[in-house]
C-alpha cells in the first residue's frame, strides 16, 4: 500500500507485479489507526513517500506504533527533509523514521543528512524519468520561465522573485516568461501585472497536462521553492532538455550536476543578486540536450527492480499479529 496512492513518482517507481490497494483518490484512510487496524489483513507492507506533496497521518508516532503493533513493515522514501511546516514535517521524519524497516531518498546528499539527523541508512535510488519531449515543441533561446501561484513553492515575494529574474533574464539579453496553472486560477499581484501591461514580461496560463510542454520551450527554468530536499520539476526539465537554476538548499543540484544554484533558504531568504546573476549565468550556457530516453528507460527499470527488491525483503521478515 502506497501513501499517497499514486502520483507521476509513485507510479514511476511501481515494480511489476505489485497491486496497490485503497482509494486512488486519496490515502488518507490509511493514514488512520482505525482503519489500519480494521484493514490490516489487506496489506504486506506500507510504503510512505514522506514529503511528496501530501499530508502525513495527523499523529505520527502512534501510527507508526500501530504498524509495528500490527506487523506491517514500513518503508519511507525521504521525499523532502524540510517542508512548509518545518515543525510538522520534523515530528513525521522522526517517528517514523524510527520505526521503518527500510528508508529511501533520492540522492547522496539526502542520505547523508538522514544519517547526521535521525541515525539511519537510506538507500538512495535515482528518481526516475517523468516525462517525455514533444517532439512538436521548440525551445526558444534565451526564455527564462518562472512559475508563480500555489504551484510554486512557499515563495513570501512573488513580486521580488519575478523582479530579481526580469533582471538576470535581461542581462543575459533573454526575456522573461511568467507560468501561471490555469487550474488554480491565482490573482496576480498588481506588481507581476504592471510589469505585464508595460510589456516587460509574458504572462502564460498553462492547462492541464501542460506543464512539461512549458518547460520544453525554455531555456532556463527558475524553481521558486524556498526550501525543500529534491524537486520533480529538476527531473522533467532534464528529460525535455531545459537547464535550470534552483536554491541553494535542499540537494537539487544532486539530482541532476546541469543545476545553477542561487541563494534562497530558510534562514536567509532569497538574495535577488544571486538569483539575477544565476539565470545570467545559465543564459551563457547552451541548452542541455534531453535525457537520452534509451538511459532513462533503463535507470526507471533499476529502480523498479530496487523496490520490488525491498518490498521481497521486508515482507519475508514480517511478523504476522
Amino acid at each position: 500500500m502506497s501513501v499517497p496512492h499514486g502520483g507521476p513518482y509513485v507510479d514511476a517507481v511501481l515494480p511489476a507485479g505489485v497491486v496497490r490497494v485503497g482509494d486512488p483518490g486519496g490515502a488518507s484512510a490509511w493514514l488512520e489507526r482505525a482503519h489500519l487496524a480494521a484493514r490490516a489483513t489487506e496489506v504486506d507492507v506500507v510504503h510512505l513517500h514522506a514529503g511528496a506533496g501530501h499530508p502525513g497521518p495527523a499523529e505520527p508516532e502512534a501510527w507508526a506504533e500501530e504498524l509495528q503493533r500490527l506487523g506491517i513493515p514500513l518503508v519511507v522514501t525521504v521525499h523532502q527533509l524540510r517542508d512548509a511546516g518545518p515543525a510538522d514535517h520534523d515530528a513525521l521524519l522522526a517517528a517514523v523514521l524510527a520505526t521503518a524497516e527500510v528508508v529511501l531518498t533520492l540522492t547522496v546528499g539526502a542520505a547523508d543528512e538522514i544519517a547526521e539527523r535521525y541515525g539511519r541508512t537510506a538507500i538512495v535510488v535515482a528518481h526516475p524519468s517523468l516525462a517525455v519531449p514533444d517532439p512538436e515543441l521548440g525551445a526558444e533561446r534565451g526564455l527564462v520561465g518562472v512559475r508563480v501561484g500555489p504551484a510554486s513553492g512557499a515563495v513570501p515575494d512573488p513580486v521580488g522573485m519575478v523582479r530579481a529574474a526580469l533582471s538576470g533574464a535581461l542581462s543575459g539579453g533573454g526575456r522573461l516568461r511568467v507560468l501561471v496553472d490555469a487550474a488554480a486560477a491565482p490573482a496576480l499581484d498588481p506588481g507581476i501585472v504592471a510589469l505585464a501591461d508595460a510589456g516587460e514580461l509574458e504572462v502564460v496560463r498553462y492547462g492541464a497536462g501542460e506543464w512539461a510542454g512549458q518547460l520544453q520551450q525554455l531555456h532556463v527554468a527558475v524553481l521558486p521553492e524556498r526550501c525543500g530536499t529534491h524537486s520533480p520539476d529538476v527531473e522533467i526539465c532534464r528529460d525535455v532538455g531545459t537547464r535550470v537554476v534552483a536554491p541553494s538548499c535542499g540537494w537539487f543540484a544532486d539530482q541532476w550536476s546541469d543545476v545553477v544554484p542561487y541563494t534562497n533558504d530558510e534562514r536567509a531568504g532569497l538574495d535577488p543578486v544571486s538569483l539575477a546573476a544565476a539565470i545570467g549565468a545559465a543564459l551563457t550556457r547552451p541548452m542541455p540536450r534531453p535525457a537520452d530516453r534509451g538511459w532513462r528507460e533503463e535507470q526507471r527499470t533499476a529502480v523498479r527492480e530496487v523496490h520490488g527488491e525491498v518490498y521481497a525483503q521486508v515482507l519475508a521478515d514480517r511478523s504476522w499479529a
